[in-house]
């Protein structure tokens, strides 16, 4: 994918083009960005099941033309009976990342379409719930087609899933991957989308759905209770905001890595620079990420459990810091411990200049692997990353939530424009957005080739346990001599490899001109119109 699409009255992005086209045709009835991106967050549980599901978390960033963006935190706890003793009583010494144990923290991603879509209420009358749900309910129930991703995750993990209560009788067929381009049905997720309708979207955490869901955890080995599910409610929060020369930043609080992608971007703008793709932009930008990342898994978790505010890594001063420990010509000594995870972010601006940067994610592909007999939910192991300890970074706790490698971008610019972006990625995505704002901002790359040039990955993602700086093969090989020679531990990945994410953006003009790109490393599109 090489042009940047273009359009007035309304744009979104997702890495599933029926997921885009599903935002857009609310657009196009009326919707605002909110909504069009509850039709995309719905649809893509279906049509990309592996990446995404309602048995999840979501975080949302929404802004109005002229104001800062509001954030909503729709991330699950641990259970009231989720505890150390529980994993020590099973004769393990981690939480495992598959199966009934894995599923230990409520999926809060469809309280936060709620919270949302309240946010929006005052932009005039809204859409019906079954119209926002229509075209995932529509897929779920007549089948969408496998994706070759779907079919490739399917293949690789086929082994450590087959055996996972409900995910054979749902995602294989006759012990098998589904091939690419194979009808998939999801009649128990259909079902359960037409419960919300009916019930609303409350439904999931209180009365009759949430008796099933309830059930359903039971019947799968979860710890999760009723009582869970009740509890669980979306939180309004304050985005976190950095400056930087072209303009204002913002990103996702605790507990999510929302603080490590604002530091790389102003760690690197205070390197000062000039140019994209040389030695100066790769290695200033690893080098901004591997100071952003020491701090990260320093502090960041459960805000209720942090002993500082999160900001004051943000202030001017302690940034400067910093900046001053990267040298130029020499690559700092890694690893540090690294975070894996599947995601899928998706973004909307509408005609009016409302802008939506949201990501939903179950957490490793096919989250637990879990999959809710009544409800056909895949429920997310977001709780796997949980330490089993009684105290520090990420310990688990009954009422805890984990840490996320989620984090939603925005940005407000200094010349009048809006930018929304962000990536699937673990690990990757606060270097993916990095790459994807400074090639555009910074630089001035057009919008899609910045999303579509070579990336790299500092750590590991989709599950990998290397840490070393992964690059695409397509860098020029005297850049790539150049970062070995500087000290990196440098590996060379294919082109449009799917480990260094599925990432988008859309970005609207001062004059109301609206741009978007999606990743060609996904089966994504931007609709427009």
């Amino acid at each position: 994918m090489l042009f940047t699409p273009r359009s007035r009255r309304g744009m979104v992005t997702a890495p599933h083009h029926l997921a885009s086209q599903a935002g857009l045709s609310v657009l196009r009835d009326g919707g605002n960005a909110v909504e069009a991106v509850v039709a995309m967050a719905a649809t893509l549980p279906v049509v990309y099941p592996h990446m995404t599901g309602l048995g999840g978390d979501g975080f949302w960033l929404i802004a109005e033309p002229g104001r800062a963006p509001v954030a909503i935190d729709a991330c699950g706890a641990a259970g009231r009976n989720v505890d150390v003793a529980l994993y020590h009583k099973a004769g393990l010494d981690a939480v495992p990342w598959r199966g009934g144990l894995a599923a230990n923290t409520v999926a809060g991603t469809v309280s936060g379409w709620q919270a949302a879509l309240a946010e929006a209420s005052p932009w005039g009358k809204p859409l019906p719930l079954a119209r926002l749900l229509e075209e995932a309910i529509f897929h779920a129930e007549t089948g969408m087609a496998v994706t070759q991703s779907q079919h490739e995750l399917t293949m690789a993990k086929r082994d450590e899933l087959a055996t996972v209560p409900g995910f054979a009788d749902h995602f294989l067929r006759d012990g098998a991957a589904p091939a690419e381009g194979a009808v998939l049905r999801l009649p128990e997720l259909a079902r359960t989308l037409r419960r919300l309708v009916g019930d609303g979207l409350d439904g999931f955490y209180r009365g009759a759905l949430a008796a099933d869901i309830a059930a359903d955890l039971a019947e799968v080995g979860s710890p999760l209770v009723a009582a869970d599910l009740a509890a669980h409610q979306a939180q309004r929060r304050q985005a976190l905001s950095v400056r930087l020369s072209c303009g204002q930043l913002y990103n996702f609080p605790p507990p999510t890595q929302g603080l490590a992608s604002l530091m790389i971007l102003a760690l690197f703008d205070r390197l000062g620079v000039g140019e994209a793709e040389g030695f100066a932009h790769i290695h200033g930008l690893v080098e901004a990420t591997k100071q952003a990342f020491l701090v990260r898994d320093r502090v960041v978790g459960d805000p209720a459990y942090m002993p500082e505010p999160v900001e004051s890594w943000l202030d001017p001063v302690r940034l400067d810091q910093l900046a001053a420990r990267i040298d130029p010509a020499v690559a700092a000594p890694w690893p540090a411990p690294p975070s894996g995870g599947d995601t899928t972010w998706m973004g909307a601006i509408d005609g009016e200049g409302r802008a939506v940067s949201f990501i939903q994610s179950i957490y490793f592909e096919f989250g637990s692997g879990v999959v809710l007999p009544r409800t056909g939910l895949i429920w997310q192991n977001r709780g796997a990353s949980f330490r089993l300890a009684e105290n520090g970074w990420n310990a688990l706790k009954p009422g805890r939530k984990p840490f996320h490698t989620l984090n939603p971008a925005m940005a407000h610019l200094d010349d009048g424009r809006t930018m929304v972006y962000g990536t699937m990625g673990g690990e990757g995505q606060p270097q993916t957005q990095s790459a994807l704002f400074s090639r555009h901002v910074l630089f001035g790359q057009p919008l899609q080739q910045a999303v579509s040039a070579p990336r790299w990955l500092l750590g590991r993602t989709w599950g990998e346990n290397s840490v070393s700086l992964k690059l695409e093969n397509r860098f020029a090989p005297e850049l790539v001599d150049a970062l070995r020679a500087a000290g990196h531990a440098v590996e060379l990945y294919p082109a449009f490899s799917s480990t260094m994410g599925h990432a988008g953006a859309i970005v609207r003009q001062a004059d109301g001109w609206l741009e978007g790109a999606t990743d060609p490393r996904s089966d994504g599109a931007v609709a427009g119109f």
